[in-house]
């Protein structure tokens, strides 16, 4: 054991003297990477070597002593001893150091995230994990297998507006496709609940076309929730898939979505009754997945787009006649569904409080104001820049010889096969 401790001693001393330069810091590396076993077997007195090193100057170090430590079995009273440390180091971490060891920096985090969800205390977990994906990306297009886990604690935590402040990246670097379909699905799931629909609409459509060899459990909640949401926001659902959908996406999603599509053919008809009858005679389907939120969203819906379908025909129109048409028991509440689609900019109308009429407009927009043409530019400029950035893409990927070397066979392989269930379920 003392030869043990002179052995602790000695790293501690090798990682106060090489975390200067980029030369003496490969050097430790290589001495870290050696001293793992050792690590691993005093991982119960390692707390007190932690104090002895400063996390902003010693961070390669600190972490590889940190994640020994984090890997012994945790009492009931240490998780919250745990958390703060992991938090404080997560705040001071040099990232260049870190980014040396991203394997060892993603496990501490991880661990992190479990403690603050075993805790129940999700928020907690929000801040750090930002500033540790943050810290762990080459760029804002890296996408690391810590977004999921932020994303998750978002989701748990209702913190949907920090969620929304990574999804504004725009992703290429992608490590490992299960992260990705996660970060889409859970984000999906954020932008649902800040009724971001498009932006839901993306992400879950980029599960469900992703490549895949076979079906998994991500793509299947993903699909279901994108069949929701298209009823929800553009008010329409097609069966049909994109070319480049893959076909066992193609083959195999519906049958696992029957109760979803039965409700879309049912919301297409048009009418109220039927498909509030529909809710209700599989309702408990609805529920097992967490989804009976969204689809009474998609019930609610439906009288908008037959409010909509009316400014299509009339320019007037009495409340009455709008509560008869719609199905809606009242004038009163016909009044507060068009109030809201206006606030909304979902149709452009009047209301004649005196004879309870409604006049519908024409759209207002002109796109001829100052704002309406920077917003135009910034979005050809950003298509420019992701046309570019495909091109060179696509050059790499055409001269890479793993890749060819894939594309000359029968059959592709893709690391799906672990997805067998869908890490967290959500009310929405």
């Amino acid at each position: 054991m003392n030869l043990n401790m002179n052995s602790m001693d000695s790293l501690v001393a090798q990682i106060q003297g090489l975390s200067g330069s980029v030369e003496d810091l490969s050097h430790l590396h290589n001495l870290l990477k050696q001293s793992e076993e050792l690590l691993q077997s005093e991982s119960t007195r390692l707390a007190v070597l932690l104090a002895e090193l400063d996390a902003s100057k010693h961070s390669l170090g600190y972490l590889y002593i940190l994640e020994a430590w984090t890997s012994a079995p945790i009492s009931k009273e240490q998780p919250n001893e745990l958390i703060l440390s992991i938090a404080g180091f997560i705040d001071d971490c040099a990232a260049a150091q870190i980014r040396l060891a991203p394997d060892k920096f993603a496990s501490v985090c991880k661990r992190f995230k479990d403690q603050v969800m075993l805790l129940e205390a999700p928020i907690r977990g929000v801040a750090p994990l930002l500033k540790a994906l943050r810290k762990l990306q080459s760029s804002s297009e890296h996408l690391t297998t810590l977004h999921p886990d932020f994303l998750l604690l978002c989701l748990l935590a209702k913190c949907y507006k920090a969620g929304l402040s990574i999804l504004e990246d725009d992703i290429f670097d992608i490590e490992q496709p299960r992260d990705f379909f996660l970060y889409c699905y859970y984000g999906g799931m954020i932008c649902v609940g800040q009724k971001h629909y498009r932006k839901a609409l993306e992400l879950l459509h980029n599960v469900v076309t992703a490549p895949m060899s076979t079906v998994n459990a991500i793509a299947v909640e993903a699909y279901k929730k994108y069949i929701l949401v298209s009823l929800i926001h553009p008010g329409q659902f097609s069966t049909s898939f994109p070319k480049y959908t893959s076909s066992v996406a193609q083959r195999n999603l519906k049958s696992f979505c029957q109760p979803y599509i039965e409700l879309a053919n049912c919301y297409g008809n048009g009418k109220v009754s039927e498909l509030e009858a529909y809710v209700q005679a599989n309702r408990g389907k609805f529920e097992i997945d967490h989804n009976l939120g969204l689809v009474m969203q998609v019930v609610s819906s439906m009288y908008k787009r037959n409010i909509q379908r009316l400014t299509q025909t009339y320019l007037t129109l009495s409340l009455q006649d709008i509560a008869n048409t719609v199905q809606l028991n009242s004038p009163k509440e016909a009044e507060m569904h068009v109030l809201q689609m206006i606030q909304d900019g979902e149709i452009y109308a009047t209301i004649n409080q005196k004879d309870g009429m409604v006049r519908f407009l024409e759209d207002p927009e002109q796109y001829k104001t100052c704002e309406m043409i920077e917003r135009i530019d910034s979005s050809i400029k950003r298509i420019m820049a992701l046309s570019t950035k495909l091109s060179t893409m696509e050059e790499l990927i055409s001269c890479d010889p793993q890749y060819l070397a894939k594309a000359g066979k029968e059959r592709q392989r893709f690391d799906f096969d672990d997805f067998d269930s869908v890490p967290q379920k959500f009310n929405l």
